[in-house]
Formats: C-alpha cells, sequence, structure tokens
C-alpha cells in the first residue's frame, strides 16, 4: 500500500497550490482521505479530511474558506486546492488514509501515510 504525493513548491503568499494523492495498493473508496501538515519544530496537524464518497468533509478553522478537499474514489485520488496561501502555510504536506469513516483530527487515527510534499509560501 502506497500513498504518493505531488503538487507542492514554492509561492507567492495569495497564490494558490494544488496537492494530489495517489493511492495504490489496494481500492480506498470506503476509507477517509485525509491531509495533514508539519511546519519547521512544530507538531503534525490536521488540515483536512473527506469521508468516502458523499461522506462529507471537514477543515481546520485555519484553512476554512481558503482549503478544498476533494477525492475520486475510482482512480484512488485525493486533492488539496489551497487559495489565499499565507506564509503560515508553510510546511511539508503528507497524504494519510483511515479506515472507515471518521471526523478525528488526530493523527493516530490514520494508518496510512505519504512521504510529505513541500509546500513553501513567501512574503
Amino acid at each position: 500500500v502506497q500513498l504518493v504525493e505531488s503538487g507542492g513548491g514554492l509561492v507567492q503568499a495569495g497564490g494558490s497550490l494544488r496537492l494530489s494523492c495517489a493511492a495504490s495498493g489496494r481500492s480506498f473508496r470506503t476509507y477517509t482521505m485525509a491531509w495533514f501538515r508539519q511546519a519547521p519544530g512544530k507538531e503534525r496537524e490536521f488540515v483536512a479530511a473527506a469521508q468516502w464518497s458523499g461522506g462529507g468533509t471537514n477543515y481546520a478553522d485555519s484553512v476554512k474558506g481558503r482549503f478544498t478537499i476533494s477525492r475520486d474514489s475510482a482512480k484512488n485520488t485525493v486533492s488539496l486546492q489551497m487559495n489565499s496561501l499565507k506564509p503560515e502555510d508553510t510546511a511539508v504536506y503528507y497524504c494519510a488514509a483511515a479506515f472507515g469513516p471518521t471526523w478525528s483530527v488526530q493523527q493516530g487515527s490514520y494508518y496510512y501515510w505519504g512521504q510529505g510534499t513541500q509546500v513553501t509560501v513567501s512574503t
């Protein structure tokens, strides 16, 4: 089982980036797919999650209204559209998967993890 993120990079404040995560090795159709991030010297934190098809989404307060998570269960992919980026969004972003539907924002609830992709927002 593998989760592979892509789409990170350097962007100016106010700009946009789209992260993608491709899952392979099994179907993640019934899993909750999420994005976490970890800034230098800080704990890994929840960003957004999408339950399986039709199950809903949730977001960290810090990204509500700016980030949008979406998933294509048929293609085993999940994306994170990030708009109005701020320097404080700078972090390594990780894709994660949890068994079944969950509203958990705790990283311990997520079983599979990608290697991460760096997002840097400059002033």
